[in-house]
């Protein structure tokens, strides 16, 4: 019943690559408008159907296996997907307020350079976004938490002829990877940590499973916990990682409502 999960990601990714490689050959600002917003739609109508089947379903946990991603000694990583009661209202959010900045975003940007490339870097965020929230283990969540990074440097600095906009964008970019060090080690240390019990995994359910092993308010629980923190805080802006947010401004409007209001800072308290 659950074995259409990849389709929410697929569609902002196909958006992407259809506007990035297509895009400047079209020209056309509604096609290449209407295709990133379709896109990111269609990812919102498969959204709302697992979203209220979930709600009247007695089991609220449902994971989709899609390939083995990594198979080396004690780890194996699967490419993933994970849909419970959060991550669910989470791809309810991305899809629903992305399809309607997509769609506001084909007026406000008219007339812009490199139109198509705009609404192709807003299909890879979402497709990014999407992984964060319903990657079935750390790694692919990851995979997507460095996707929305790229992502909004992409965007943040879209005026790139202007030195305010790309100095905005490679210091959004830099205090992120501040706090994506700091999600590294905790992943790791948790990693290392869990494998010393013989549980080598990074699969959600299984480290929810077995997190009694890292012991109730022991060193290493504090440890992990902070640098998780750490990690949150340069990606929903707080302090002391919160400096790139007001130059963020530099780009276009739109960006600022996707990725700075509704989806991106939200990223932090989710992970």
């Amino acid at each position: 019943m659950y074995d259409k999960l990849w389709l929410i990601p697929f569609f902002p990714l196909l958006g992407f690559v259809v506007n990035g490689l297509l895009g400047k050959k079209i020209k056309n600002e509604k096609v290449i408008g209407s295709i990133g917003t379709l896109a990111i739609a269609s990812a919102f109508v498969v959204s709302c159907s697992y979203f209220f089947q979930l709600l009247g379903d007695s089991v609220k946990v449902h994971e989709q296996v899609v390939a083995t991603w990594l198979s080396v000694g004690q780890l194996h990583v699967s490419w993933g997907f994970l849909l419970d009661p959060l991550s669910a209202l989470m791809i309810m959010v991305v899809t629903g307020v992305g399809s309607l900045i997509h769609l506001y975003s084909i007026g406000y940007m008219h007339g812009e350079e490199g139109f198509y490339r705009y609404f192709s870097y807003l299909n890879l965020f979402c497709f990014a976004m999407l992984m964060l929230v319903l990657g079935n283990n750390a790694l692919v969540m990851f995979i997507g938490w460095e996707g929305v990074g790229l992502c909004s440097y992409l965007l943040i600095g879209y005026y790139f002829h202007k030195k305010s906009a790309g100095d905005a964008a490679k210091k959004a970019f830099v205090v992120n990877r501040i706090g994506d060090f700091g999600f590294l080690l905790g992943l790791f240390t948790l990693f290392w940590t869990l494998g010393q019990h013989g549980v080598w995994t990074m699969n959600f359910r299984v480290i929810a499973e077995n997190a009694h092993l890292l012991g109730t308010g022991s060193t290493v629980v504090t440890v992990i916990t902070l640098c998780f923190f750490l990690g949150a805080t340069g990606k929903s802006a707080q302090i002391p990682l919160y400096t790139w947010l007001p130059d963020a401004m530099e780009g276009p409007t739109p960006v600022s409502a996707l990725i700075h209001a509704a989806t991106m800072v939200t990223a932090g308290v989710y992970m």
